[in-house]
């Protein structure tokens, strides 16, 4: 009697137990994705749902659309699974959110894509701070193959890729990396008759090559430095651009979409248009400009672009690289730029006597906000190149 007396205690108090911890326990389905909205508003848009089921520790959203700011319509996602969410302070962290392939048509182009994923998504508590963590942030966005076909042939495809970030130890900026692997364009299907003539005197009918981008993002002052921006094509060549600028802060994409917004909300669209401007110069004043650089590595393409451009004026490749040589000066010289006029001369020269590369800098002695160089654009443009630090040199 005493065992069973004991025994039903423990089973009554085992009830109440799981009565009491099941709720609080339970995830909140629809709190998550009112988080999600939240932090998104500093993109401009909105995440829907026609419905949102909680299994342990999975969340599926059915009948998903994304709604950004200023878009006709929305866009339909369909079923989003969201995988080992868990509650953190407040806010969320999610493992991995699988989307479903993209499958689009319009006209004759369709669009597909497939194996799309996040992992180590956080959602914010609160959204309404400025700082990194207020913001929605995820370590890998990833893509398998993604293909274009216009009339039902493949114009282009892209192999896996994906996105990368990490936020610092000390939460005080993020770096990214992106890599676009495996792209391949057929540049065949181009009916203008001096188009595809062109791009069969490059040897260019298909393209193949990569696209890479990584950088860094410092909050305090909103500095984003692009530290590789690199397009690279076989037979053509690689184009690297480097640039960094300060002012991207929260605070100010904050004030860029909140301005977005009013200017949608104005029926007026001339006012709007005027709106637009001004709040655009606004804005500009908050950047400050650092430094940039591009850089173009030559792989064949040129001696044929020169071989192309002499024929069409009954000439040949070494004679155009010598009536361009001979024009450089002469056409700079109506800018009163005499130091990068000289520069840009012996640059230009340096490359078409050997083309392997060709680079411009701008390295000003001290970051120069935004307005002056608009100001000195529109006042003394030949003053800008001193403003900006220009540089321009080749095959180094």
């Amino acid at each position: 009697m005493t065992h069973f007396s004991t025994t039903a205690r423990l089973l009554a108090a085992a009830t109440a137990l799981s009565v009491f911890a099941g709720p609080a326990l339970a995830l909140d389905g629809n709190d998550l994705l009112k988080k999600i909205n939240a932090a998104l508003v500093i993109q401009g848009g909105a995440l829907e749902a026609q419905s949102v089921a909680v299994d342990g520790s999975k969340v599926t959203l059915t009948g998903a659309t994304y709604n950004p700011s200023g878009a006709p319509q929305k866009m339909p996602i369909g079923t989003v699974t969201m995988d080992g969410v868990e509650e953190a302070e407040g806010g969320y962290t999610i493992d991995k959110v699988t989307f479903p392939n993209i499958n689009v048509s319009h006209e004759a182009t369709t669009i597909s894509a497939s194996d799309i994923t996040m992992s180590g998504v956080t959602v914010p508590a609160d959204a309404t701070k400025n700082t990194i963590e207020s913001l929605l942030l995820y370590e890998e966005a990833k893509t398998g193959a993604t293909t274009v076909a216009v009339g039902g042939k493949t114009v282009l495809t892209v192999g896996p890729s994906s996105v990368t970030t990490e936020v610092a130890d000390d939460n005080s900026g993020i770096d990214f990396d992106m890599a676009l692997n495996e792209i391949k364009a057929d540049l065949s299907i181009i009916d203008d008759p001096q188009s595809r003539e062109a791009i069969q005197a490059l040897g260019v009918n298909t393209l193949d090559g990569s696209i890479n981008l990584n950088g860094t993002w410092t909050q305090n002052d909103g500095t984003v430095a692009v530290e590789e921006y690199a397009i690279d094509f076989d037979k053509v060549g690689r184009l690297d651009l480097s640039f960094s600028f300060s002012g991207y802060t929260i605070d100010f994409l904050k004030s860029a979409q909140e301005t977005a917004k009013a200017l949608e909300a104005n029926p007026n669209k001339q006012e709007a248009q005027q709106a637009a401007n001004l709040a655009m110069l606004g804005l500009m004043q908050r950047l400050t400009f650092n430094a940039a650089q591009i850089r173009f590595e030559d792989d064949g393409v040129t001696a044929k672009a020169l071989d192309y451009a002499g024929k069409k004026q009954g000439s040949n490749g070494p004679q155009m690289a010598q009536m361009i040589k001979a024009m450089t000066p002469i056409v700079l010289s109506q800018y009163n730029i005499p130091e990068l006029q000289n520069m840009l001369s012996q640059a230009v020269n340096t490359y078409l006597d050997k083309p392997e590369n060709l680079t411009i800098t701008a390295e000003p002695a001290n970051p120069v906000p935004f307005p002056m160089i608009m100001g000195a654009a529109m006042g003394a443009p030949n003053a800008l190149p001193n403003v900006l630090g220009v540089k321009v040199s080749a095959n180094d």
